[in-house]
C-alpha cells in the first residue's frame, strides 16, 4: 500500500523531530481571513481549515489584498500547514436543477480560485445529493462538472478533495465504491483527492472502533480511490450510532466511537502528515474551558499513547466490515489510474 504525502502549495516543511500528526480545527474567518490562522497559532495547531468565503451567501466579496498578504505571512510559520479549505453547503455539483447545477459550478470554480490565491492546497467539498434523481446520473453531473472546471482552469492547482458523508437523504459519497464512480468518470483524476471524515464513515456503516475494521475499511478506501488520495481527515465524533446515515457530530472520545476509533487511526503511520481537522461543536464546557481545545488536547493524549508504538496486528480485515458491493473490478481500475 502506498505512504501518503500531503503535497501542494501551503504545505509544512516537516523535520524528523516534529509531531507525525497534524492537527488543526474550522476556524473563523470573521474579521479577514488571516484572523483563522492567528486563531490556530495561538491554539498551537499544525494547520488550519477555513471557509474562503461567507459559506451562507452565494456571492463571494473580493479578497481584500492587506489580508491576503497577512493571511501568507502568517502561512509562512515554520511547521504550520499545510491549510485546507471548505466549500460551501450551498453547492450542489449533483444537482438535476440546471440553474442550481450552473450556478454551483460556478460557484465552485469561484472558490478553487480563491483557494489558489490564499496558497491552500485543498477544498473539500461534499459530493453532491441527487435529489430525486437516479444515483448514477447524480454520479455522472459530479464528474461532469468537475470535468469542465479542470477544462477551463488548467493552470489551477488546488485539488478538490471530496468528502465522505453519512449517506443521509439523497447524498452521494458514502461509499468508497461511489466515490470510485466519480473518479473513474474524470478526464483528469490525478487532480482530484478524497477527504474521509470519521463521523460520515462510522454513520454510513463502517465501524472504525474495531481494529479489524478499520483496517478493513483503510484496505477497501485504497483498493478503491488509492491512499495517496487521502489528503485530508475530519475528525468527529458520532451522536448517531454505526450506520445510522445521520450526520451529528459530537466531541472527540464522548460520542458514539469513542476513543478506540481515534486510536486505530492515530496509530496508523500511513497517514502521518495529512491534515487531521476537527468540525466539532463550538463553545466552551461548563468550566469555561474552550472546546477546541479540550479535543485538541485530547488528540494529542491519544496520539502520544500510540506514536512510535503500533503494536497492533495488521491482521486480515473480515469481509463483514465491508459494507455490502458488487463493484470491486471497477475500484481496482480507478486504484490504477
Amino acid at each position: 500500500m502506498a505512504t501518503v504525502k500531503a503535497t501542494g502549495g501551503g504545505g509544512a516543511k516537516r523535520g524528523p523531530a516534529e509531531r507525525p500528526h497534524r492537527f488543526g480545527a474550522h476556524l473563523s474567518i470573521a474579521g479577514g481571513m488571516h484572523r483563522a490562522i492567528a486563531e490556530a497559532l495561538r491554539f498551537r495547531t499544525d494547520t488550519v481549515q477555513v471557509f474562503v468565503k461567507n459559506q451562507r451567501q452565494w456571492r463571494a466579496a473580493p479578497l481584500k489584498p492587506d489580508d491576503v498578504e497577512r493571511w501568507h505571512e502568517l502561512l509562512a510559520t515554520p511547521g504550520f500547514g499545510p491549510a485546507v479549505a471548505h466549500a460551501t453547503y450551498l453547492i450542489n455539483l449533483a444537482s438535476p436543477d440546471r440553474a442550481l447545477y450552473a450556478r454551483s459550478r460556478a460557484a465552485f470554480t469561484k472558490e478553487l480560485q480563491r483557494c489558489q490565491t490564499l496558497g491552500i492546497p485543498y477544498l473539500v467539498v461534499h459530493p453532491g445529493a441527487a435529489r430525486g434523481a437516479p444515483a448514477g446520473r447524480a454520479i455522472e453531473r459530479v464528474a461532469a462538472a468537475l470535468n469542465r472546471i479542470f477544462d477551463r482552469n488548467p493552470r489551477l492547482t488546488t485539488m478538490p478533495l471530496l468528502e465522505t458523508t453519512a449517506g443521509q437523504g439523497t447524498t452521494l459519497g458514502s461509499s468508497f465504491e461511489q466515490l470510485a464512480e466519480i473518479i473513474g468518470r474524470l478526464q483528469e483524476p490525478v487532480r482530484v483527492g478524497i477527504c474521509i471524515d470519521t463521523c460520515h464513515v462510522f454513520a454510513a456503516g463502517y465501524d472504525i472502533r474495531d481494529a479489524a475494521q478499520y483496517d478493513a475499511m483503510i484496505e477497501l478506501a485504497d483498493r478503491c480511490v488509492g491512499l495517496d488520495r487521502i489528503r485530508c481527515w475530519h475528525l468527529n465524533d458520532s451522536k448517531a450510532d454505526l450506520g445510522s446515515r445521520v450526520d451529528r457530530h459530537a466531541h472527540i472520545g464522548r460520542g458514539r466511537i469513542g476513543s478506540a476509533g481515534f486510536r486505530n487511526l492515530l496509530a496508523d503511520p500511513r497517514f502521518h502528515g495529512v491534515p487531521m481537522i476537527l468540525e466539532t461543536p463550538k463553545g466552551k464546557d461548563a468550566a469555561g474551558n474552550d472546546w477546541d481545545r479540550i479535543n485538541l488536547r485530547r488528540l494529542r493524549s491519544l496520539a502520544a499513547r500510540v506514536t512510535g508504538s503500533r503494536t497492533r496486528s495488521r491482521e486480515k480485515a473480515s469481509r463483514k466490515a465491508i459494507p455490502d458491493s458488487s463493484d470491486r473490478t471497477r475500484c481496482a481500475a480507478n486504484r490504477r489510474r
